[in-house]
């Protein structure tokens, strides 16, 4: 009798991905070698690329639908459609409102509000168009409990309770929607791994099969990510460059401001600005950003600044504080908030050498106010402003503001966009503006306002006092 065929299974592949940079490797190490990191390599599991289709066995050749090369040129195209979320904050952040197909992955720290956003939008959407929100973290009646408490529509709104992604794509494949977001991407998991849910490798899978899913059937789908101590997400960063757009949540404990904003976006701007409050009724736009960061004080206060900042398309008007003080301590502190403290330590040492200003023997403290996190140079000339002002105890003339860049040599560098910020502080009401030459505008431009040109650091620090 003849015996049969044994089947052996095939062998499983594993690598080690590191969980700050995403790099692989074959076998586990203590050290990361491209980022340094220690303790962070986890085991993943890789899947053959051996199938029907697979190019290594010939399974393209003499397909009618086998890939072709072809030019640009002769490639169908056509414009993006956008939907609107209902919230123009929102919108404004993705690049005017979310695209079919597209993948967002929200970011934030625990109970800053990404799940109260993303189910109010869900909700005004569900009236236009067929969405589902997957909770992974809360039952159906604790999202039926908050919906009822911000008062959003609920009769259009679907809802599901899941954490198996094969369940939810047999779900979604049979309700169709346009929308799905998922709550939250490390509570996710395919019966395909072995790992526990949160895992390296669990969440990697499950949001590669998300991101097939969104790209065949043009469904729209947000990402929920938590958000490590290092404030990175957790889980891989290669997840990063699976998703079209990283948004992520920023703010301060305690204050009632929130600020998204974009990392990535392969279809709007990076670096976008949206600003929201938190309310008993959710999070509220604010229409008027500028209003809000700048101080409610009537008088201008020694140590004070204020500068135009531009976040993405938009000019803010944001307040910069420093506070000088002798230092009991033979290395002086240097503490920056919303700023690099590396960058504040050189532009002190330029105000030493080029302006004369010795902060040596002295603590010097910046904080930008409203929790926002200037990126830009052209905070340079504002702070070493801010910091002079509380160094001498004297405050700045009455509705100043500064802007631009501070080279090691002391000179004055423009910054993009030099119209634009004064245009946004004259709206507001400043009648004085302390700006690099090459940001001067045209005599008369700007009416009622006082443009003062400087090119070096001196001309800025006595233009401050006058």
């Amino acid at each position: 009798m003849a015996k049969s065929p044994v089947k052996r299974s095939a062998k499983v592949k594993t690598a080690y991905v590191c969980g700050e940079c995403g790099a692989e490797y074959s076998k586990w190490q203590g050290q990361c070698g491209e980022c340094g990191a220690w303790n962070k390599l986890a085991e993943i599991v890789l899947e053959t690329a051996a199938g029907p289709g697979s190019a290594r066995r010939g399974g393209w050749a003499g397909k009618a639908d086998a890939p072709q090369i072809a030019t640009l040129k002769e490639v169908r195209h056509s414009e993006e459609v956008r939907v609107s979320t209902g919230i123009g904050e929102l919108d404004r952040v993705l690049g005017g409102g979310l695209v079919e197909g597209a993948v967002v992955l929200v970011g934030g720290d625990p109970g800053i509000g990404k799940s109260t956003l993303l189910l109010q939008a869900v909700a005004r959407m569900a009236k236009r168009l067929p969405a589902l929100y997957v909770t992974g973290e809360e039952s159906l009646a604790q999202v039926a409990g908050r919906a009822s408490r911000l008062e959003l529509p609920m009769d259009d709104l679907r809802a599901l309770a899941e954490t198996g992604v094969e369940n939810i794509l047999r779900h979604a494949a049979a309700a169709k929607p346009a929308l799905i977001v998922a709550d939250s991407i490390q509570t996710l998991w395919t019966e395909s791994l072995t790992a526990a849910p949160g895992s390296v490798s669990q969440v990697r899978e499950t949001a590669a099969r998300l991101v097939r899913y969104a790209k065949e059937t043009g469904t729209a789908v947000f990402l929920v990510g938590h958000v490590t101590k290092e404030g990175g997400i957790a889980g891989p960063r290669v997840l990063e460059h699976m998703v079209d757009a990283v948004l992520y949540f920023e703010g301060e404990s305690g204050s009632r401001l929130r600020v998204l904003r974009a990392f990535k976006n392969r279809f709007g701007a990076v670096n976008e600005l949206g600003v929201f409050a938190m309310s008993d009724r959710g999070l509220k736009e604010v229409p008027n950003p500028s209003a809000i960061f700048l101080s409610g004080g009537s008088a201008q206060q020694p140590g004070s600044c204020v500068m135009v900042t531009r976040e993405g398309t938009r000019p803010l008007l944001v307040e910069v504080q420093a506070l000088v003080d002798a230092s009991p301590l033979s290395n002086p502190r240097r503490v920056a908030v919303g700023m690099e403290q590396n960058r504040l330590a050189m532009l002190l040492a330029v105000l030493h050498r080029h302006g004369g200003v010795m902060t040596g023997d002295q603590d010097v403290f910046v904080n930008v106010v409203g929790g926002i996190r200037v990126q830009e140079t052209a905070a340079d000339l504002p702070v070493l402003l801010a910091v002079l002002s509380s160094l001498r105890d004297r405050a700045l003339p009455e509705k100043t503001i500064a802007f631009g860049e501070v080279g090691l040599s002391g000179e004055i560098r423009p910054v993009p966009n030099g119209e634009d910020r004064l245009r946004e502080a004259a709206t507001h009401g400043f009648g004085r503006a302390i700006v690099p030459r090459g940001n001067a505008p045209k005599s008369g431009v700007f009416k009622g306002m006082e443009v003062i040109a400087v090119d070096r650091l001196a001309q800025a620090l006595e233009a401050s006092v006058e």
